[in-house]
């Protein structure tokens, strides 16, 4: 869809606002044109000596009362319209964000936060400024072109009209090539734009990253390069802009003086009159603002262009998951993974390969492996933030895809390595699981999750900010934090991403001792838990060993102890290190 069509659209959708915007500069158009008219005739009078006294008098009025019309219909169009074209701008926004929210992973690894942010800003406000100011100055300053020129040849002297139009043509012409200039400029700034934003995203993001590798300086000098990038390239967009006053100036200024010359010679051969030459000089002074209207219209329309350009292959990318599931999930479902191969996009080795895994209703299940084994892939696929190349994840029997999406994931409570938390208090980000709950509930689960100590020790306890991203907690703060708000949802199964990396082996062991407990009250309630750490696996019910995507080694803790492989390895080093830390 080009521009164009966008816009043609949104008129269809909100032509009344339109309509009554036309209508009013319609009215100003023709009071513009009906004025320089009048005041000749006022001129011709008063030297023929026709007007005076109260005749005079109400001459003067009917101008002023036309400049005050022009003054007040001015004001409405502006009301009207921006009010409509600020509604394409929310729109584009909402269609921006719902098309986000129904991507998946895949694409945010091609695109970048920076970037996403600059077109929920600049571009859809380019876009704003061409669906309003662009359109209406163009209808505006048109239809007073047209006007005016009629008013000029017909309504004065046409031999004077066409003389004052020479100098034209060549304007077009300068306007055509500078407009091909503009539409490159912006769409340059508005890259470099999106770039600072990323660079700004990514500097708050990392802040503790940049202080403790000494990058503060070398980050500074980053921005310093970008800011001057981007306001480089926004300076040569508006020099490319300011362009086109120039032309307007050069061919208004040759018309005026053509328009001078001719006109004498008219006045002198009595073929017009004083009034006449003085009403046309009149018109070309309103042919300034057709013409600036011409240069601001396509400077408008190559910045929303541009804008556009970048805008709508993000609204027209195919959604990264499409959710054509109509069942809700089972009650009490068991979870199994049918032969399960997956591959990451780009990526030569599978992530997984002919997975068979089942975690019943009630039952914890342990997955363990090296780093890049697949384990989190596992979750992933259950989640459906990817689709398995080969065999299927089903729930109760019924394939994931079946499931309606919603349904599904309020099924699971998944709390991953690296827990996102939103700056707010504390317990409005345990409360994002379930909005109505009462502070008791908050309480409750944050002590299942071993952080109410923590918390109770914050400044403002449980209201105290927590900052970007949680910034003001620790990381393992932060993840006991994600994994209260996941026990608030009461999901019926619970997904632990190594999701205890970061706490200490005894507040590890207290949590999943409070788990216990909880099981004993809901014994319907399962746990699936990827850690490096065994001891946080080692009572599962199952425990699987993953390596290069295959399970390579399966069973209860006291069973791959037994079996000798890489869990029995793996668990005498930790217990090891564990003793040697403890010493």
């Amino acid at each position: 869809m080009s521009l164009t069509r966008l816009i043609a659209g949104h008129i269809r959708g909100h032509w009344r606002p339109y309509a009554a915007s036309a209508l009013m500069l319609s009215t100003i158009a023709v009071l513009t044109v009906w004025i320089p008219r009048q005041v000749g005739h006022v001129v011709d009078a008063l030297v023929a000596h026709r007007l005076a006294g109260w005749d005079l008098i109400a001459q003067l009025s009917l101008l002023v009362l036309a400049g005050l019309a022009i003054y007040l219909l001015r004001v409405g169009w502006r009301l009207a319209l921006f009010r409509t074209a600020y509604e394409l701008g929310r729109q584009l926004r909402t269609r921006l964000y719902a098309q986000l929210t129904r991507q998946g992973p895949a694409f945010f690894h091609a695109q970048r936060t920076g970037d996403l942010m600059a077109l929920a800003t600049n571009d859809v406000d380019a876009i704003e400024m061409a669906a309003g100011e662009a359109l209406l100055a163009a209808f505006d300053g048109s239809l007073t072109l047209i006007l005016v020129l009629g008013m000029m040849t017909i309504g004065v002297d046409w031999r004077l009209g066409l003389a004052a139009l020479v100098p034209f043509p060549f304007m077009a012409y300068a306007f055509w090539r500078i407009s091909t200039q503009v539409h490159v400029a912006w769409s340059d700034s508005l890259t470099r734009f999106s770039a600072l934003n990323q660079q700004v995203q990514d500097s708050l993001a990392g802040v503790r990253t940049v202080r403790a590798l000494g990058l503060v300086r070398r980050s500074r000098a980053q921005f310093g390069e970008l800011a001057r990038d981007a306001g480089a390239a926004a300076y040569q967009a508006q020099r490319w802009e300011a362009m086109f006053e120039p032309a307007v100036g050069l061919s208004l200024g040759a018309a005026t003086v053509i328009a001078l010359g001719v006109g004498a010679w008219l006045v002198g051969t009595n073929l017009i009159t004083i009034g006449q030459l003085t009403a046309f000089t009149m018109y070309l002074g309103q042919l300034i603002w057709p013409m600036f209207a011409a240069g601001w219209v396509l400077s408008l329309l190559e910045r929303g262009r541009a804008a556009w350009s970048r805008l709508q292959p993000v609204l027209d990318a195919p959604a990264g998951l499409v959710d054509t599931g109509t069942r809700e999930l089972p009650a009490q479902a068991d979870i199994a993974w049918d032969r399960v191969s997956f591959r990451y996009p780009g990526m030569a080795q599978p992530a997984l390969e002919d997975i068979t895994l089942t975690l019943p209703p009630g039952r914890t299940l342990g997955i363990v492996g090296a780093t890049g084994s697949g384990k989190s892939t596992l979750l992933r696929l259950l989640l459906r933030q990817y689709e398995p190349d080969a065999g299927a994840v089903r729930l109760g029997g019924v394939p994931a895809p079946e499931i309606r999406l919603d349904a599904l994931r309020r099924g699971l409570a998944w709390v991953p390595q690296e827990p996102f938390l939103f700056s707010a208090s504390v317990a409005d980000n345990i409360g994002l699981a379930r909005p109505d709950a009462t502070r008791e509930q908050i309480l409750a689960v944050a002590e299942l999750a071993a952080v109410h100590d923590d918390i109770a020790r914050l400044p403002q306890g449980y209201d105290t900010l927590v900052g970007e991203r949680g910034v003001t907690l620790s990381g393992g703060q932060r993840q006991r934090v994600a994994i209260a708000r996941a026990l608030l949802a009461q999901a019926p199964v619970l997904l632990l991403d190594d999701a205890l990396s970061a706490v200490d082996s005894g507040t590890e062991t207290q949590i999943l001792d409070h788990w216990r407990e909880l099981r004993e009250r809901h014994p319907e309630r399962s746990l699936a838990i990827v850690s490096h750490r065994l001891s946080a696996v080692m009572e599962a019910d199952e425990i699987v060993v993953l390596k290069q995507g295959r399970i390579v080694e399966r069973g209860r803790h006291e069973d791959l102890i037994a079996l000798g492989g890489w869990y029995a390895g793996q668990w005498r080093y930790q217990q090891l290190e564990a003793s040697l830390d403890a010493a």
